[in-house]
């Protein structure tokens, strides 16, 4: 896995200018993905619900404001962000996450909402926290709610993944308590502990998802993206060695390692937006705590800060490259199946060299992002044949899950063995079905070349059909 973070609350990344006609945010948007692409970005979590709005087409909740500067105002043309997201990342065999933020109303003071707000409809399912509105996560209309617009969402496009960050309750206000005791009251379920009482919450709109996920399209992933520290060490004894002042299961009521556990979500991306060595939160603490207590049939990812490259004060982070030396810990020290980098707007920009170190080191070669779930094996290309310098075959045609994503182009020289595991290998990805191989740098003089086909579940097909390829010369 190799993501990135497209934020689209308060304009973090996209669009940049939320006034802009609907065809300039579409070419930027395109600009953007086309960028993550060649830096070897292979998937992309774009936020399509953030403050209970839309950048989709929806019956159920109003267009984002930070689409079209007013909520509820539709783009002035037939824009559909999430549709264009969608094609734009599978012409380039990239995967789509929508990320959405479950219980978040407001984002700002005095946020204006559109007069066809569920809000105004149903003003019993929210709160005001400090100068912010949320769902009441204790409602069972509340997930009802968020269930409707989770599944109308993944029956009309054709998301790869289904995506949450760490915005569970809400981040704690000094000296104020988030006002849920009317509801706890009213329901309790039999909890006699107010914050078993939220993390249960919690814990059935999670698994509600899986199973959504399961009944409609379960090849699409489930993914959680939580707050660095589940717990610390003085909590939990299993608790990492941290003196976080905030933690997912005491103050955001989420228990990620139970869902990873309970086989709910198919990966876990914690943010560990701290350097190595940081006291209260090392990074090299963290991570192997990470690797340790994640279910090993939920892939793990490390969400790292390219942000923090350009913006954090330690001096750790302004002498290259502290993204580079977390990469490399990565590979040496934990066993991962990927990062996810934030924010987009920041990695783009090449902060500290980050690019570079990526196109010379750790994205030098492609990569397919990982399997998930537990979908059928994919099917293999037939009919495969070399004409000239053009390698070519039939399309596999399938449904749902056994559908190919993309194909897979290995080649291998004169004096090596055909080890599909090494990168270098791997000529491209491709949705088309044929490749003209001299328009890549390959330099033998010999080749055995071979494709193979990925499924949405991330598995690719063994390899049945070998050619040699010999460079410049007629092939029969």
């Amino acid at each position: 896995m190799r993501g990135a973070w497209v934020a689209t609350v308060a304009n973090i990344d996209w669009p940049t200018d939320r006034t802009a006609l609907a065809e300039q945010q579409k070419e930027e948007l395109i600009r953007t993905i086309d960028s993550l692409h060649r830096t070897g970005v292979n998937a992309i979590m774009f936020q399509v619900r953030p403050t209970a709005d839309a950048l989709y087409k929806s019956d159920l909740e109003p267009w984002s404001e930070w689409l079209t500067g007013e909520q509820g105002k539709a783009p002035s043309s037939d824009f559909d962000p999430l549709q264009t997201a969608v094609e734009e990342c599978h012409k380039r065999c990239m995967e789509l996450h929508a990320w959405i933020n479950p219980y978040r109303v407001t984002n700002t003071p005095n946020a204006k909402l559109a007069p066809n707000h569920i809000y105004f409809k149903k003003p019993e399912l929210f709160i005001q926290y400090g100068e912010k509105i949320y769902f009441d996560p204790g409602r069972s209309e509340t997930a009802d709610f968020l269930l409707k617009v989770l599944k109308d969402m993944v029956t009309r496009y054709d998301v790869d993944g289904l995506h949450l960050d760490d915005y569970f309750y809400p981040y704690p206000i000094s000296g104020k308590e988030f006002p849920d005791e009317a509801t706890f009251k009213a329901n309790p379920r039999g909890f006699k502990n107010k914050g078993d009482w939220r993390r249960d919450n919690v814990n059935q709109v999670v698994e509600r998802i899986h199973k959504m996920l399961l009944e409609t399209k379960p090849w699409v992933q489930f993914g959680i993206s939580p707050f660095g520290v589940w717990r610390n060490k003085s909590k939990d004894p299993k608790g990492s060695d941290t003196k976080a002042g905030c933690t997912n299961y005491d103050d955001l009521y989420a228990d990620v390692i139970l869902w990873s556990d309970k086989g709910w979500i198919d990966y876990i991306a914690p943010q560990l937006y701290w350097e190595i060595g940081k006291t209260v939160a090392d990074y090299a603490v963290l991570a192997p705590w990470w690797r340790e207590h994640v279910n090993k049939n939920c892939n793990l990812y490390f969400g790292l800060y390219a942000s923090g490259l350009a913006v954090n004060k330690p001096k750790v982070w302004k002498t290259p490259n502290e993204l580079s030396r977390q990469l490399r810990y990565n590979r040496e020290c934990v066993d991962i199946e990927g990062v996810i980098y934030y924010s987009t707007s920041y990695y783009l920009k090449n902060p500290q060299g980050l690019l570079d170190s990526l196109k010379t080191d750790f994205h030098r070669y492609p990569a397919l992002a990982p399997i998930h779930g537990n979908g059928p094996e994919s099917f293999y290309p037939l009919n495969v044949r070399m004409d000239g310098d053009t390698l070519s075959w039939s399309p596999v045609i399938a449904e749902g899950g056994e559908a190919i994503s993309y194909y897979v182009v290995y080649a291998f020289g004169d004096s090596e063995d055909c080890d599909f595991d090494n990168p270098k290998n791997m000529v491209c990805l491709t949705t088309d079905p044929q490749v003209i191989l001299s328009r890549y740098n390959l330099k033998s003089s010999i080749y055995n070349v071979v494709v193979t086909a990925v499924n949405r579940y991330g598995k690719e097909s063994d390899p049945e059909t070998f050619l040699v390829w010999l460079p410049n010369k007629l092939n029969n």
